[in-house]
Formats: C-alpha cells, structure tokens, sequence
C-alpha cells in the first residue's frame, strides 16, 4: 500500500521503502543512509519504542524533530506496576527521554475518537 500512495503522488523514484520489523531494517537504514533525517515520527509496537528512539537520535542532525505516538495510554502509564509490554515500553521510552543527553522534549495529551492518547516530542541537541 505505501508503494502504491507514493508512486500515486508521483515521487516513487524519491522514496525507499524498508518491509519488515523496524528492529531488523534500521540497521539497514542507518548504513544505507548517507544524510540525518530532519524528522522522524515513531508509531510502532511499543515494547521496542525505547530501541526506535535509540536508532532515531544515531540516524538524526541537530535541530531534528522526533514524534513518539500513543505515549499516554488512557493515563496507564502513570502506573508503575501495570504489566502491560505497551505501557513498559512507553514508561522505559520516557526514562530514555529523560535520561538522554541529546533531546530536550514535551509531551501532549490528546483525546478523540480513540480516547486519551498523546505524544512526545523532541529535538535533538
């Protein structure tokens, strides 16, 4: 399907695609990659979220933007104790952001159709 929008849009021959685990094909971004990225939006499965901020800050500059999805989670993540894998990634992606030395971020709650949701965003120092 991506295939199909993007060459929709007419800039195919602008665009690789990567297909399969996120954890499997960054590596093969980062050494295919001969430019940082200005802007890296995060929404996939949340147990691994702390390793996609770790390859996103590696593929980044100074000055770019990171967006991590679906960080507030009805408020779950205020819990420590939940064993839920989705609310620990998110919980280890938020000590991660704290921790690091390279970002400075925010996070935004939301609310729609899906419920209380947000997201965090950073810039990478």
């Amino acid at each position: 399907m991506a295939r199909r929008n993007i060459d929709a849009a007419g800039i195919g021959h602008k665009v690789t695609i990567h297909v399969g685990a996120a954890v499997d094909t960054l590596p093969v971004v980062a050494r295919e990659s001969s430019e940082p990225f200005d802007f890296i939006f995060i929404d996939a499965d949340k147990p691994n979220s702390p390793v996609y901020l770790d390859w996103a800050v590696k593929l980044a500059r100074p000055g770019t933007v990171i967006i991590l999805d679906n960080v507030i989670r009805d408020g779950k993540v205020l819990a420590p104790a939940n064993p839920d894998p989705r609310i620990v990634g998110t919980r280890a992606a938020y000590d991660l952001i704290a921790r690091h030395p390279r970002l400075s971020a925010t996070a935004l709650q939301t609310v729609g159709s899906k419920g209380w949701d947000g997201f965090a965003m950073m810039v990478v120092d």
